[in-house]
């Protein structure tokens, strides 16, 4: 049997704010629809709340502390996959694939797209533009697949609903605007639980509406062309996202708003539904593979349902602020390897509109060194249970399995800090 084909739909900073999800307020009648005659997993997490780590765990398999980025892969950030570590467009290729990479590229150091291309195994990349940009180039390069007789694999990532800076932006804020989005309150808006709902937070809610209705308009768009081109039913079909949404206590956190993602799935076999079991975008590889026929070097597929706990991680992003966890059905544990401030702001402004419930006085918290959260009887995760008495069980039992898997995939804050690519290209400008 021939090889399906093998196309993969994700953006930025979702989490799981779409209307399949649970979201009346936001418009993704294209991905809704999808979700509707697919299987949806309701609990997926990505390995890291921040961009490039959680990409490269997305297309390899493995954790940031295997495959290297440990941090932002642009501008001074640096970071960059290991040069023995295979992307799925690789590993595809080896097995005959023809493979295109459209819009949005995150996954390994920032170059231009002949040298991505080259790295990740490629035949073409061409990053950029905004999402009827993307979607109309993937809609095109479906055409041209559609009458070649090879499989093939197309990665297609839009940038909305990232932060965008925009004339429309007030002074020292950084919304959801961008050029060619608006604000949609039509429906109302819908604050997530772990923010103050005020007029602030409804002002950004309503922006990021806006900008999850530009995205699924842009999938909209390629899976058209999939049904148009006839070529629903030779082709594996996946959409997720980085990791949580761009707010206050979501992105650049270890709390379930920083790391659960959308995760969609249609494939020729696979009935359509809702799978409630934990997993991890380690596992999506695994299963494309395991799709196309093909042995995986990694992991376990998603159909498996096999997981007991997921684990995630942080180091870098817009500074060192090292956090590891593990979160199981009913708990979530953290260990945090720094005294920062207990939220990295994700807001990209210097004067948040988004209010995170449990903050008190002007300033935030530090973190502590361990926090424990029932997630059945506090889901927001805003009472730290690790220090009482009648947890001290439970605490030990999972600080004794996140600081196995941290053996296992040897991460290297289990010796020391972790340093960034920065460091060491300033240590080189000193004299010896």
């Amino acid at each position: 049997m021939p090889h399906p084909n093998i196309l993969v739909l994700h953006c930025h900073d979702l989490g799981r704010f779409l209307g399949c999800y649970g979201i009346p307020t936001v418009r993704t009648p294209n991905l809704d629809a999808f979700a509707a005659e697919s299987l949806r997993f309701d609990r997926a997490f990505c390995t890291a709340p921040q961009c490039s780590p959680a990409r490269g765990s997305l297309f390899t398999g493995l954790y940031p502390q295997q495959h290297g980025v440990l941090g932002l892969t642009h501008s001074y950030f640096g970071w960059d996959l290991r040069p023995d570590v295979q992307h799925l467009a690789e590993l595809l290729g080896r097995n005959g694939y023809a493979r295109t990479l459209l819009g949005v590229h995150h996954e390994s150091r920032v170059r231009p797209d002949a040298e991505i291309a080259a790295r990740l195994g490629f035949d073409e990349v061409h990053t950029g533009g905004a999402a009827p940009t993307v979607a109309a180039r993937a809609a095109a390069r479906l055409g041209e697949y559609a009458a070649a007789q090879r499989p093939f694999y197309l990665q297609v990532g839009f940038t909305e609903p990232h932060r965008a800076p925009s004339p429309r932006d007030a002074p020292g804020t950084m919304g959801f605007l961008g050029s060619d989005v608006g604000p949609d309150g039509s429906r109302g808006v819908t604050v997530p639980p772990h923010l103050v709902d005020d007029d602030g937070a409804r002002t950004e809610i309503a922006e990021l509406q806006g900008a999850v209705a530009a995205m699924d308009g842009g999938v909209g768009t390629v899976l058209r062309a999939v049904d148009e081109l006839g070529l629903r039913d030779r082709t594996v079909v996946l959409f997720t996202t980085d990791h949580g949404l761009a707010l206050p206590r979501a992105k650049c956190t270890l709390y379930d708003p920083g790391i659960e993602v959308s995760l969609i799935l249609r494939a020729p076999g696979i009935s359509p539904g809702v799978n409630s079991a934990l997993v991890s975008h380690v596992d999506v590889v695994p299963t494309l593979l395991q799709l196309a026929g093909l042995p995986s070097p990694t992991g376990n597929s998603l159909l498996d349902g096999s997981r007991t706990e997921i684990f995630a991680q942080l180091s870098h992003h817009d500074y060192y602020d090292p956090r590891r966890c593990i979160r199981t059905d009913t708990h979530k544990l953290i260990v945090n390897f720094s005294s920062a401030p207990s939220i990295m702001d994700s807001s990209q402004s210097w004067r948040p509109r988004s209010t995170p419930r449990g903050l008190a006085g002007s300033t935030p918290p530090y973190h502590p060194p361990v926090e424990l959260y029932d997630l059945v009887h506090d889901p927001v995760e805003l009472t730290n249970l690790a220090d009482r008495p009648d947890q001290r069980e439970l605490r030990a039992e999972l600080l004794g399995r996140l600081a196995g898997w941290m053996r296992a995939v040897e991460d290297p804050l289990l010796h020391g800090p972790v340093a960034a690519p920065m460091q060491h290209a300033a240590r080189s400008l000193l004299p010896d």
